[in-house]
């Protein structure tokens, strides 16, 4: 039997079973009012359902259940704990995946607060955490030896999975995005877990492939559906699982940077938006037009356009991750530094950092409101933050030329 059947088999099950339930979904979210309407923040023109998590969770059990068949009577490889490292109780991750895909679906149907989704989210990973999923110690960068996290490999694992269940949360703006780059990302996960010999990993990164691409065909634009909280929280914690899968309980400094390197443009997209939220004085959790689809479609691309762009960016950093597992340590950096530079310039050039929204106090009615982009009052607001930049500057040189004449 080919190695590769197992991965072809599972992909498939994947593949197939989204394209089959997306519709499905799709019945169900215009069933219980789980509908995008256009408003001020949105991209879509029409009314859209979502709950499409549905057909990508409902794709990923499938995969497992395929594998499960094949490992009992087909003799494929067993993916259980492979490795002497990392003792993983894989129901225990299975009862993660279904907290978080439930947290998604009724934030879907019921728009929970965001302290209700972010408990569903911590409740997930701690359940992983307490089946084994952890990385407990790290080799030292520094010198010789090993940094033994003990106790904090807990909590640090669970900040891992939450950081990456809303990186790509916050990237699901426009039609395909989310599912795109998701699939990119799997897929170079699938890679580096083979090349690793991590045949859980691999299992769990063709299986998010394979359910990300059935449901992109219902979802590239014009998207009949969205794949909602229900979706975008379920592939965040499967690419975060995966990327905690695909290393040993000794995890060195490029294990631990690639997973974030593959998953660069969301982790872009989502410092920006505290950056520049902060600049301008409003709450880091407040909604605004300045994420990279935001800033894409502004500088005149399409959606499609758009989202091709951010394709494009993500292979090219899924690319420069595989190569940097190959190479010694100096080229290695370089790749590294390279691909933030040039990923840096580019957020740069789209203005990723400056804000879109202002707090700005209105005299005639004493009031503080937030202003945006085609007011008279964001201009005003924007003005003064140039000034006081422009302010900070001054002191900085004149601080540095009063040093050098002393």
């Amino acid at each position: 039997m080919s190695e590769s059947l197992p991965y072809l088999c599972v992909f498939a099950a994947a593949l197939l079973t989204a394209l089959a339930t997306t519709p499905f979904a799709r019945k169900i979210a215009w069933r219980v009012g789980a509908v995008d309407y256009p408003n001020a923040r949105r991209i879509n023109s029409k009314p859209t359902p979502r709950m499409g998590g549905i057909a990508i969770f409902l794709g990923i059990v499938a995969a497992f259940i395929i594998q499960y068949v094949g490992t009992s009577l087909w003799h494929w490889p067993t993916v259980l704990s492979p490795s002497p490292h990392l003792q993983v109780n894989y129901w225990m991750v299975g009862l993660s995946f279904v907290v978080i895909f439930v947290t998604g679906l009724l934030d879907d149907r019921y728009s929970l607060s965001p302290k209700q989704k972010l408990a569903g989210q911590v409740v997930a990973a701690s359940v992983a955490a307490a089946g084994g999923l952890v990385i407990g110690v790290i080799n030292n960068p520094t010198g010789p030896g090993n940094i033994e996290l003990g106790w904090l490999a807990y909590p640090a694992t669970v900040v891992y999975l939450v950081a990456y269940v809303n990186i790509i949360n916050l990237i699901d703006g426009l039609d395909g995005l989310a599912a795109g780059v998701s699939c990119i990302a799997s897929l170079t996960m699938f890679v580096l877990s083979t090349w690793a010999g991590r045949i859980d990993a691999a299992m769990l990164a063709v299986a998010v492939a394979g359910s990300a691409l059935g449901f992109l065909r219902f979802n590239f634009h014009p998207a009949s559906i969205f794949m909602g909280d229900s979706g975008s929280l379920t592939l965040g914690f499967a690419l975060g699982t995966i990327s905690l899968l695909s290393v040993t309980r000794i995890a060195g400094l490029t294990t631990i940077i690639v997973p974030l390197v593959i998953a660069g443009i969301p982790i872009i997209d989502t410092f920006s938006a505290i950056v520049r939220r902060a600049r301008a004085h409003v709450s880091v959790g407040q909604a605004d037009r300045g994420h990279i689809h935001h800033r894409l479609i502004a500088a005149g691309y399409d959606q499609r356009q758009a989202v091709l762009v951010v394709y494009v960016w993500t292979a090219l950093l899924c690319l420069g991750s595989l190569v940097m597992t190959q190479v010694e340590t100096a080229p290695r950096t370089a790749i590294f530094i390279l691909l933030f530079v040039a990923s840096l310039a580019f957020a740069r050039k789209l203005h990723l950092f400056d804000p879109v929204l202002f707090h700005h106090y209105d005299p005639s009615t004493g009031e503080d409101k937030l202003v945006a982009p085609g007011d008279k009052a964001f201009d005003e607001e924007a003005e003064k933050l140039e000034e006081r930049r422009e302010e900070f500057r001054g002191a900085i040189t004149g601080s540095q030329d009063d040093g050098g004449r002393k």
